[in-house]
């Protein structure tokens, strides 16, 4: 793994530019946690939650749909927020590109894992995985 840090547009990270990242500012300051971290915590509480929640089995599509549904929604709002402080797209996609793979690396895992093997308890058969979801 490098050692190299993101570096993001200012417009992306400097406080005062919109609510949002003013709050993850805030967040990543309080927590002690770098933005990729938060990512990654986030994206797991959405996945143990819902299924937790809506008693989804890990090896169906809906607890990692809604981390993919979080993530899109608020990568779409980083993009908006960077066009309304004028960073180009060009400029934003491909930290958003980074996030969502940095959010659903694990989710996806932890989906495969738990669908292909016996590690999160008894396999489910492919009928239980269509009505389970």
């Amino acid at each position: 793994m490098s050692n190299a840090a993101i570096v993001y547009p200012p417009a992306i990270v400097t406080p005062g530019t919109t609510w949002l990242q003013e709050s993850k500012l805030w967040l990543i300051q309080h927590v002690g946690l770098e933005k990729d971290a938060l990512h990654i915590y986030v994206a797991l509480l959405l996945l143990f939650g819902s299924a937790w929640l809506f008693r989804w089995r890990l090896s169906g599509w809906k607890p990692a749909a809604i981390v993919l549904a979080a993530a899109l929604a608020g990568e779409a709002w980083d993009i908006r927020d960077g066009l309304m402080t004028s960073v180009p797209l060009a400029v934003s996609l491909p930290f958003s590109v980074h996030d969502l793979w940095n959010t659903m690396f694990w989710p996806v895992a932890i989906l495969l894992l738990a669908r292909y093997t016996p590690l999160f308890g008894e396999r489910a058969g492919p009928d239980e995985l269509n009505q389970n979801g």
